[in-house]
This record gives C-alpha cells, sequence and structure tokens, in this order.
C-alpha cells in the first residue's frame, strides 16, 4: 500500500492494487474521494515520521479554518491541554475568528473546590499561562492558541456535551460558547475564568 500525506489538508492518502476503482454509477462520488491520480482520501489526518511510519492525528472534519484563511487541527492541541493534571477535557475552537483558542473544563477535584470558593485560582491561572505559553511554542503561528477560556459548566453526557464514548461534541461546544467569542478577543488576557 503506497501512503502519503496531502500537502494542502493533512489527509492520510491511500493506493494500493486491491483498491476499489471507484464507486459503481456514482462518478461525481468517485471524484470527490479520489485524486487525480488514484489515491484515496482516507478522512484522515496524519503524519508520516523519518523512520516512514504513520501516526493518525484525528479527522479532516474536525478541522476548521480562521478568519485569515488558515485551516487548524484542534485535536492534536487538545491533546497537549489535557495532559495537565488540572484539565479533564478541552476544546480547540475558532472559526471564522483571527486565531485559535481553547476551551477547558478543570478536572472533577478542581471543579469541586471552585463550587466550594476553595480553589487557588491565582496557582492554576499562572500554571494555565505557562501552560499556554508552552504549547504555543510547539505550533505554528496560525495554530497558536490567543487565550484559553475556563468553563464552569461540567461538560457531561447527559447535558449533550460529551458523546457515550467521552468525547467531546464539538459542534454543541462551540454553539454553547461561540457568541461570546468577540468579547474574549477584546479582554486580550492569556486566560479567562467563566
Amino acid at each position: 500500500v503506497e501512503t502519503r500525506i496531502d500537502e494542502a489538508s493533512g489527509e492520510v492518502l491511500v493506493k494500493s492494487p486491491g483498491q476499489m476503482l471507484g464507486y459503481y454509477k456514482q462518478p461525481d462520488k468517485t471524484d470527490a474521494d479520489m485524486t487525480d491520480d488514484g489515491f484515496f482520501k482516507t478522512g484522515d489526518m496524519g503524519q508520516i515520521d523519518a523512520q516512514g511510519r504513520l501516526k493518525i492525528t484525528g479527522r479532516v472534519k474536525e478541522l476548521f479554518k480562521t478568519s485569515k484563511g488558515k485551516y487548524v487541527a484542534p485535536v492534536p492541541i487538545e491533546n497537549r491541554l489535557a495532559n495537565h493534571p488540572d484539565i479533564e477535557v478541552a476544546c480547540v475552537t475558532g472559526v471564522e475568528q483571527p486565531q485559535p483558542y481553547a476551551l477547558v473544563m478543570l478536572a472533577e477535584e478542581r471543579q469541586a473546590e471552585q463550587q466550594q470558593g476553595r480553589l487557588d485560582t491565582k496557582r492554576l491561572d499562572a500554571e494555565l499561562r505557562a501552560l499556554l505559553d508552552e504549547v504555543n511554542a510547539s505550533l505554528e503561528h496560525h495554530e497558536q492558541l490567543a487565550f484559553i477560556v475556563v468553563v464552569k459548566d461540567a461538560w457531561a453526557m447527559e447535558a449533550g456535551f460529551l458523546t457515550p464514548t467521552m468525547k467531546i461534541k464539538r459542534n454543541v461546544i462551540e454553539g454553547q460558547y461561540a457568541p461570546r467569542a468577540e468579547e474574549w478577543f477584546g479582554q486580550r488576557q492569556p486566560v479567562i475564568w467563566l
């Protein structure tokens, strides 16, 4: 199987002798899912390392475009943010905004402290600022996060924010918070607490 990464979108493309020739009596669908030179568009984002190993990094349909016309793959950035012990889950968004930004839900223990008024927000704010700097240092300019928003809401499956497999429902989260994006950009703060 030949594998390559599409330069424009980062999509994994594959080609092999056992691959389909196209969709039966559906030339438009064939054209949409195949390249001109016969590679199949998998819908997966990926990278090929120096040893030729393929790493799947997300799905193409999770990509979004900023107002500058640049595409951002949110999942790898979300994974870096969620590695912080005080963050339960992250959602990177910024559709049609000048830069992407992150919405984060605190870990359960920190949420409880916040509700009880015992959360050391000064310490956590400093840690989140450092995390933002660290993550941004590893990203291309158009992918760098403008800020992190710490949400108060618990993103629960029952509330429709998570799937049964505990993955975020990006469209639901964006629908809830996107209307406030202009206000947050105007604050020019690296960490915003709701």
